[in-house]
């Protein structure tokens, strides 16, 4: 087997398939009809790559399913800002879809979404700029076939998108070597006297967290440098329950998850029981609540029901019931053994055991809980 033979067959085998094979059909079909003005370097138009995001019917009548569900205007001043020389910085609490915006901003634009630098607190100079191969540089000292690109080296060599995660987790020093690459768009590399300097296409994507700040605070000079974008949580139940049965159809086909009858209404239900506790109040507005010290997140709640219908599937009948939910719901409130569990038996106890057509998931939780 040779070795595009196996990236091939490893690419269609993929748990996971990145954005640009997993809704490659989507991208062709909105290639194949975008008569609009691309930037340089750009597979699709500032139009094309709203509608991948946000979903909608082309004129030969392919349906482009939503990746996103927010604000318009959101996502066209990020996909503008790409359009420019500006760098975009998509900052939200955990759960938000920065990631997943991110992606699929880098699939619809360049093609490709890999070109990633993941943000830690031990992220080196090198993984921003470029490395070395040690052996060759013994061997024969500095050169270009020495060097190693990083992620942002190749994208401004080819003018592509570049994606770094986590940016507020990487060490101050590191995030100002990209100060240089942003406002210049070059890369010195003065080992060989010699620059990168960044072909037209070349666009950086970020994403940040802004409830747990990470280790690192952005210097204003950096800050400057970025058009930063604030995805926010979803803004009615209705919104976040269309989100979580969309994603967690996507991943349930993916893991060969049969779909579960009636499974609406557990997924309403640990909607309802996230949204009650991250607000601290409930739907009804009568009630004040506590929160849990947890984020308790839109993909917080898609793995709660994935979990579930795992369960389902091979351990019951099937079908989504309460108790295939609660012990997952249990493990994303209390993650403070102390605190946040006197908070969710008072939840309980106050909320869920009142309320009509919740005795079964009462009793479910209470089980878990035991």
């Amino acid at each position: 087997m040779t070795v595009s033979e196996t990236t091939q067959t490893s690419s269609a085998e993929a748990l996971r398939p990145h954005a640009e094979d997993a809704f490659a059909d989507e991208l062709k079909a909105l290639a194949a009809a975008d008569d609009r003005p691309r930037p340089e370097r750009w597979r699709l138009s500032p139009w094309a790559v709203a509608t991948y995001l946000l979903g909608g019917t082309l004129p030969d009548g392919t349906v482009i399913t939503p990746k996103y569900v927010g604000p318009r205007r959101l996502v066209e001043v990020a996909v503008t800002t790409l359009a420019t020389d500006r760098a975009l910085l998509l900052l939200g609490v955990p759960g938000t879809a920065k990631t997943w915006v991110s992606e699929h901003l880098a699939a619809a634009v360049s093609g490709d979404s890999t070109l990633l630098v993941q943000g830690t607190a031990g992220t080196p100079e090198e993984a921003v700029r470029y490395g070395w191969n040690y052996a060759q540089l013994l061997a024969n000292g500095p050169s270009r076939d020495a060097l190693v690109p990083s992620p942002l080296m190749r994208a401004m060599a080819q003018g592509m998108t570049a994606r770094i995660e986590e940016l507020t987790r990487i060490p101050a020093d590191v995030q100002d070597s990209l100060i240089t690459i942003l406002s210049e768009k070059t890369l010195p590399l003065p080992e060989l006297g010699q620059e990168v300097q960044a072909v037209r296409g070349f666009n950086v994507i970020a994403t940040a967290n802004d409830r747990d700040r990470g280790v690192n605070e952005l210097s204003s000079a950096l800050r400057r440098r970025f058009n930063t974008v604030v995805l926010p949580l979803p803004a009615t139940p209705e919104a976040e329950v269309d989100i979580v049965s969309r994603r967690v159809d996507q991943v349930g086909r993916s893991l060969d998850l049969p779909p579960a009858p009636d499974g609406l209404t557990e997924i309403r239900r640990v909607v309802t029981v996230f949204r009650e506790l991250r607000d601290g109040v409930t739907t009804d507005g009568r009630t004040k609540l506590k929160s849990p010290s947890g984020t308790l997140s839109t993909a917080e709640a898609i793995s709660v029901v994935t979990n579930g219908l795992a369960l389902a599937a091979h351990f019951g009948d099937g079908e989504l019931r309460p108790g295939d939910v609660a012990a997952g719901i249990l493990g994303a409130v209390v993650r403070d053994p102390a605190a946040d569990r006197v908070i969710w038996q008072e939840y309980l106890e106050t909320v869920v055991r009142e309320r009509d057509g919740w005795k079964d998931f009462y009793r479910a939780c209470r089980e878990a809980s035991a």
